[in-house]
């Protein structure tokens, strides 16, 4: 009997919005991915915990190069926090370590304590979570029952709103910057509110300019295929946009810098005399140039990578 051959893996280039599932990890699904379109490379950008679902882009090829600049980007999430029942992960993944009755809530008293959190804070990382202690992430220690010390560190709540609450439970929009734990945030608040609590879910609509309004289901990127590819350059609309003669993408393409108007941004979007995404360059202050941060090595012809760009 013949023995079966998986055809050789493909130069795939282009993001996949993903409706994250719940239950599965971000390197999981990530892998279903490329096992879709037979993806020589690939990454995400910002996992989402296994109980979390919602928006998890897949950079597929030279868009794992834009991987970066997401994940430095805010982020958005819709969270529902139960009230009354504390875990010792701060979600559904953990155990119930201890109960506290939940005092009355109203709008009123929700609003009051949201406010607290507004801003500049800082705020404690999880003991269940990936960030290292000499060398071995701090989830290893906690499945240990060790606790290890660990410094506050400032994040931004861009925004946090009220979406509704009963007598044990309130969901909330928030926007954030990076480095900041939703679950940790929830268990703030209702340590705020007098109690204690976790998240019994978290769904993720916005990272930076992407938003979840365009994301798909696993079986909807596996029927739909190559239709599903982004181009690279959907990532980077809060860039500028600086369009280039030949002359200008030949040198910026050979690693040359450009004397041009200072851009309005420090990162800005670089497209050559055809209107084609090809790079994203750097603000050089000290020296009032533009150089290239980011060349993406893009063939062209049919089916070798997502479309070209935007024109915003």
């Amino acid at each position: 009997m013949a023995q079966y051959r998986r055809p050789p893996r493909e130069n795939i280039n282009g993001i996949v919005l993903l409706n994250k599932p719940v239950g599965v990890s971000s390197n999981g699904i990530l892998q279903q991915v490329m096992r879709i379109f037979n993806a020589k490379k690939g990454g995400h950008t910002g996992a989402l915990d296994p109980f979390a679902t919602g928006l998890l882009p897949i950079c597929l090829g030279e868009a794992t190069k834009v991987s970066g600049l997401l994940l430095d980007s805010d982020k958005r999430y819709t969270a529902t926090l139960k009230l009354g029942e504390q875990s010792d992960t701060g979600d559904t993944e953990g155990e119930i370590i201890q109960l506290l009755p939940v005092p009355e809530l109203n709008e009123a008293v929700i609003e009051a304590v949201f406010e607290q959190f507004r801003g500049e804070i800082e705020q404690v990382p999880p003991m269940y979570s990936a960030l290292k202690h000499q060398g071995k992430p701090l989830y290893y220690y906690a499945r240990k029952g060790i606790e290890i010390d660990r410094p506050a560190r400032p994040i931004r709540i861009l925004a946090l709103d009220l979406i509704g609450f009963s007598e044990n439970e309130i969901v909330f929009d928030v926007l954030c910057s990076k480095g900041t734990y939703v679950r940790t945030l929830g268990e703030d608040i209702a340590k705020a509110l007098g109690t204690v609590g976790h998240l019994t879910a978290l769904h993720r609509t916005q990272t930076g300019s992407l938003h979840g309004d365009q994301m798909l289901t696993l079986e909807e990127i596996e029927a739909r295929k190559l239709e599903c590819l982004q181009p690279l350059d959907i990532a980077l609309q809060h860039l500028q946009r600086i369009d280039l003669d030949a002359e200008q993408a030949a040198l910026i393409k050979q690693g040359q810098k450009l004397r041009l108007e200072q851009p309005k941004t420090d990162l800005v979007r670089f497209y050559d005399d055809q209107g084609v995404f090809f790079a994203v360059g750097e603000w050089q202050v000290e020296k009032q140039l533009l150089k290239p941060k980011r060349v993406f090595n893009l063939p062209s012809g049919p089916n070798t990578n997502a479309p070209s760009g935007s024109k915003a």
